[in-house]
């Protein structure tokens, strides 16, 4: 069975984060392993609170898990200091895992800051450089090079500046698009638009967790990169389609649609 690691946040709802990406491993047929960063208390609502594990504990497990166990793709999610993402580039050089995979969470849909302020240089410069692909939705991205990011033509310049940053491969999310929701992937060679279709919900917790471990799920089964992409895409549309409508806030997705569609 092919593997996929996460080294990501943990959310006590279950929607995104750690257990997002656990489920879409599952769901997609890969064997799911985790190294946690940080612990948030949060829910449907927003994130109420964030403890960051040590350094020390980070790096073990990441250990643990390259020392025994094969590791066909990893994706990264939310860490939210400079120590941490020290540490995890360093295990990253060491373990030279075949894809990665590095979403940059920075904030959350209730507006808390999950990349302190002082750590997003430390991202650009230490992580940025061993990803594969880097899936920004628009909010990062503007983060990332500093402007207002509202069309296709500023997406396709700022996946040129991220390019230029140091990945292998950007994908800019434009589900905050005011348009019909395109992503622009960006090989630093030409851009493949991904076009998918506005769904009218709210139950969106967890869509770029969701995302970016569907991509590294199908990496490690072994797609093309585009292919993983467009694979992910069709899943993550199906998952929102079929949201749960749980909790007061955002819901999550259905990270196990094609099997229970209806919740």
């Amino acid at each position: 069975m092919k593997t996929a690691l996460t080294i990501a946040g943990s959310d006590s709802s279950g929607g995104a984060g750690i257990q997002a990406d656990l489920k879409t491993f599952s769901a997609l047929g890969v064997y799911g392993m985790s190294a946690i960063v940080s612990v948030t208390a949060q829910n449907t609502l927003g994130v109420n609170d964030v403890e960051d594990l040590s350094p020390a504990i980070i790096g073990g497990q990441i250990d643990a898990v390259f020392r025994d166990i094969p590791v066909d793709a990893v994706k990264i999610g939310m860490v939210s200091n400079s120590a941490a993402i020290c540490t995890i580039a360093d295990k990253l050089k060491e373990y030279g895992p075949k894809y990665s995979v590095l979403d940059p969470v920075m904030v959350s849909k209730s507006g808390f800051d999950l990349l302190k302020p002082e750590a997003r240089e430390t991202l650009i410069q230490r992580l940025l450089p061993l990803a594969t692909v880097v899936t920004p939705n628009l909010f990062e991205t503007e983060r990332l090079v500093g402007y207002k990011v509202e069309t296709i033509e500023d997406m396709q310049q700022a996946a040129k500046e991220i390019f230029r940053m140091g990945p292998e491969s950007v994908l800019v999310k434009g589900g905050h698009l005011s348009e019909d929701p395109t992503d622009i992937f960006y090989d630093g060679t030409r851009f493949y638009p991904f076009t998918g279709k506005r769904i009218d919900t709210k139950n969106t917790h967890g869509t770029g967790c969701t995302l970016s471990s569907a991509i590294a799920a199908y990496l490690a089964g072994g797609r093309s990169l585009t292919d993983a992409i467009r694979e992910a895409k069709t899943y993550i549309q199906g998952a929102i389609e079929h949201s749960l409508s749980l909790g007061h806030g955002h819901g999550p997705t259905h990270h196990f649609y094609r099997w229970f569609p209806e919740g």
